[in-house]
C-alpha cells in the first residue's frame, strides 16, 4: 500500500504521525504529552561543544536522505515500515523531507532526518555509528534552524538524551497551538 505523501504531510499539519510495528500496520499517533526541543534551549556539554566545533564529524545537508533513512530503519527493531520508508522518500522528492549527514573519513556515520512545513520541522529519526555523531547532526540542525527561522522544533516522544539537550514535554493541546502558530510562518529550508 503506497501512502499519498501530500495527505501525510497533513497528518503532521494536524499533530498526528504514522508509527508502523513489526507485523507493517500503520497507527496515527498524537502523544500527550508531546515532546518539543526549544531551539533557544539546546545544549550539550562544553565537552562535546569543544569536540563538534573542531569538526571531527563533517555535516552536510540532504546529501544522502535514502542512506539516513534505511540507517535509522536498520534497527532490530524498527517503527519505520517499508511503506513508511517510501512515503519519506516520496516527501524527499517533494521537498519537504530533510536529512542532515554526519560524516567520518567519507562514511556515513550519523544523521537525522524529518518534515517541514510552514515554520515547524517534524524529527522523525536519529542514529549514530560513531559516538556523538548523531549529536554533531543534531546540532547542525538546531543551527539550521535557528538561522532559518523556524519555531518549532517537534521531536514527538522523550528520551533521557533528548532531555539532556534541552527538550521538554508540553501538552497536546499546547502542542497544537504552538504547531498552528508555526504552520504560519513561512521558512525555507
Amino acid at each position: 500500500m503506497r501512502i499519498d505523501p501530500e495527505k501525510m504531510l497533513e497528518l503532521y499539519r494536524h499533530g498526528v504521525f504514522p508509527m508502523g510495528d513489526h507485523d507493517g500496520k500503520l497507527y496515527l499517533i498524537s502523544p500527550d504529552p508531546r515532546t518539543i526541543l526549544p531551539l533557544d534551549a539546546f545544549r550539550i556539554s562544553h565537552g562535546l561543544a569543544a569536540k563538534l566545533s573542531s569538526r571531527r564529524f563533517p555535516v552536510t545537508f540532504d546529501r544522502a536522505f535514502e542512506e539516513v533513512v534505511d540507517a535509522c530503519a536498520g534497527r532490530p527493531v524498527t517503527w519505520i515500515t517499508p511503506e513508511l520508508r517510501q512515503a519519506y522518500l516520496d516527501l524527499r522528492h517533494l521537498k519537504r523531507a530533510h536529512s542532515v549527514e554526519a560524516w567520518s573519513e567519507g562514511r556515513l556515520v550519523g544523521g537525522v532526518y524529518g518534515l517541514c512545513a510552514g515554520g515547524a520541522f517534524f524529527a522523525e529519526s536519529m542514529f549514530h555509528r560513531l559516538t556523538d555523531a548523531g549529536i554533531a547532526a543534531l546540532a547542525a540542525l538546531v543551527a539550521r534552524l535557528r538561522k532559518k527561522g523556524f519555531a518549532l522544533f517537534d521531536v514527538q516522544f522523550m528520551t533521557p538524551h533528548l532531555s539532556r539537550c534541552g527538550a521538554v514535554e508540553i501538552s497536546r493541546e499546547r502542542y497544537l497551538e504552538r504547531l498552528a502558530e508555526a504552520l504560519k510562518k513561512r521558512c525555507a529550508w
